[in-house]
């Protein structure tokens, strides 16, 4: 293919997103609305949409409004075009979701994660039984193989999502492990695989309280303490995709042991864990706690909380104040419009969250936090795993414009769209 062609067939696949993503957002929408939008010629818009029409990504649906002359015909995304699994991996279970185009959850279901070493389980039993969710939730969702466009995994961990591979889990232990070959040899669909707060980050970005903005970013809490960034509109996921890894930033010279062999990372102070270690040691020094240090867990902390245990409070206070340091410091150094909350950590309420606001607004930079939007958004087992879907839709719907070297592609709904991970 010469350059003038490669050129051509490039320009037509960026027009050609273009067009998918205004319908996507913009629906019902004319074929005029498109092109006053887009800027792109009538003829253009008209042999687009006849393309699209034809994939069955779109569809006519009756007249709309017209101040004179002829009713435009109106057009929607076809959101039964296809469908994509997301697959979240944890310490002791999988969750899957089915979804549509527009990440609408048709299913969802959570299994325990089988194996007779589940502290460190090896990957082959995980993957297996990845697979057999997978393909029983298919199943379950009347979802034919034609229909996959393809199948997304979120794991914590340092994931390089282009190469397919689990460069280092801190949930399973393992290190350079291959997760996109053996699933898709297993289960026959594009596989593509992500660090599960990046994840959930596309997933805002393309169907959240990120879709209109350009600068945002995505903190979680939870077992660690995790960041997603989008800048100027496009998802960072940096060399090797280990961008993110806020936990692990130094907060404390000499402060507590991390997980990750280090002393004083954010994720020892704000987590979860670090929450149940606070208390457990407050017992330990004799202060007053309705609370047994030998059956201690977070969601007991939180209970104690609530009925007015002082420690507990304490606890919760304290981790929410550094997870509020940490988000100054990512607020001061990229300036989001928004920082959007997530995880299951915040299901502490204001125990926790009360001191986060309090320290990100008194750390931020010279009126940086009150620039900065800051929404709280629980996220459970389905709201993982619809993450991890959302990473296969966002292949779908990103645009080739910022990959220059996307080879342009003749796509049918029955084919998953080019993996990221290959």
């Amino acid at each position: 293919m010469n350059e003038q062609y490669a050129n051509r067939d490039w320009m037509k696949a960026v027009n050609r997103n273009l067009v998918l993503n205004l319908v996507k957002s913009g629906g019902p929408i004319s074929r005029k609305e498109i092109a006053d939008r887009s800027g792109l010629s009538p003829a253009t818009v008209t042999n687009l949409t006849a393309e699209l029409i034809s994939e069955d990504l779109i569809r006519e649906m009756g007249a709309g409004k017209a101040a004179r002359g002829r009713k435009p015909v109106l057009l929607r995304l076809n959101t039964r075009a296809g469908f994509v699994a997301g697959v979240k991996m944890m310490r002791d279970s999988l969750a899957v979701v089915v979804t549509d185009l527009d990440a609408e959850v048709i299913h969802h279901e959570t299994a325990p994660l089988p194996g007779a070493h589940p502290s460190a389980p090896a990957p082959d039993e995980v993957l297996e039984a990845v697979a057999t969710m997978v393909r029983a939730a298919f199943a379950a969702s009347g979802v034919q193989d034609a229909d996959v466009l393809g199948v997304g995994i979120g794991l914590a961990g340092l994931i390089d999502g282009k190469a397919g591979i689990c460069r280092y889990s801190p949930v399973f232990g393992w290190r350079d492990v291959d997760l996109v070959g053996p699933l898709h040899a297993a289960l026959g669909f594009d596989v593509f695989v992500e660090n599960d707060v990046n994840a959930l980050t596309i997933a805002e970005q393309w169907f959240g309280h990120g879709h209109d903005r350009a600068h945002f970013a995505v903190v979680t809490i939870g077992f660690g303490v995790g960041l997603g960034v989008v800048a100027n509109g496009q998802f960072y996921r940096g060399r090797g995709g280990s961008a993110g890894e806020l936990g692990h930033t130094t907060i404390v010279a000499d402060g507590p042991q991390c997980g990750c062999g280090k002393r004083g990372c954010l994720e020892a102070l704000a987590a979860d864990p670090a929450v149940v270690r606070h208390v457990a040691a407050a017992i330990e020094r004799g202060e007053d706690s309705i609370l047994d240090r030998d059956t201690l867990t977070f969601d007991a902390v939180v209970a104690a909380a609530e009925q007015g245990d002082r420690v507990s409070q304490a606890a919760l206070a304290d981790a929410g104040h550094w997870l509020g340091m940490g988000m100054a410091m990512v607020a001061n150094v990229l300036a989001p419009e928004l920082i959007i909350v997530g995880g299951e950590g915040v299901a502490a309420g204001r125990w926790r969250l009360d001191s986060m606001h309090r320290a990100f607004e008194a750390n931020a930079f010279d009126h940086v936090a009150e620039r900065t939007d800051v929404i709280i958004e629980p996220a459970g087992d389905e709201t993982w795993a619809r993450g991890a879907a959302c990473v296969v839709l966002g292949e779908l719907y990103k645009s080739p414009l910022h990959d220059r070297t996307a080879v342009p592609r003749e796509r049918s709904v029955a084919a998953a769209p080019a993996s990221s991970t290959k």
